[in-house]
């Protein structure tokens, strides 16, 4: 398993994006809709294959009968990251190894890409939405290879929740990610090119 992505929820993807551009200092480029899921994002390209994600509800798109992913029909409030997302060869493989609760397998497609993601029917993920989402990318699309550069680099996500030490146990050592114990929360320090800046 390793980190694939990390998610900034917003109430629109305006201030999602407003939010991720003020405290990095640099822009994001252009994603698209989510049909399945009635969503649409932003994206920003980060060092070593990583990128970041502005997502939000896609007030456009038709009600849906099923619930959202990322627990985005319960958001409210200011933006913030809000889940962290690891990439797995075989995601059947991979849900063997976990806990009830972490999702079932979908077949999703934005453009030319196409991946699975394990979505729990309840959007809302263990560990009080901290356990991260799992994704399998079909072929050799990657969103961060179609990303422009934007200068910046994940330093350290840091995974803070009651049961953090479960939830490392669980998880496993990943490189970059740091689990601790207190309120639920992530916490990630970049490198920009304006210095250090955190999102939170």
């Amino acid at each position: 398993m390793q980190l694939d992505h990390l998610a900034v929820a917003g109430e629109s993807l305006e201030e999602a994006t407003a939010y991720i551009e003020r405290a990095l200092g640099v822009a994001l480029q252009e994603g698209g809709k989510h049909e399945a899921f009635g969503t649409h994002n932003r994206l920003l390209g980060l060092a070593e294959g990583l990128y970041l994600e502005a997502i939000a509800v896609d007030p456009d798109a038709p009600n849906l009968e099923r619930t959202r992913w990322f627990d985005l029909d319960r958001f409210q409030g200011t933006p913030r990251l809000s889940n962290w997302i690891c990439r797995v060869p075989s995601i059947g493989a991979a849900l063997d190894m976990f806990p009830d609760g972490v999702g079932q397998p979908i077949d999703l497609a934005r453009g030319a890409l196409r991946w699975q993601m394990a979505v729990p029917p309840s959007g809302r993920l263990p560990f009080d939405n901290l356990f991260p989402a799992l994704i399998q990318w079909q072929g050799d699309l990657h969103p961060a290879r179609m990303l422009q550069h934007s200068g910046c680099q994940l330093r350290r996500l840091v995974v803070m929740h009651p049961e953090g030490l479960e939830l490392a146990k669980l998880v496993g050592q990943m490189d970059r990610v740091v689990f601790d114990t207190g309120p639920a929360a992530l916490k990630a320090e970049f490198e920009t090119p304006h210095g250090l800046r955190v999102l939170e």
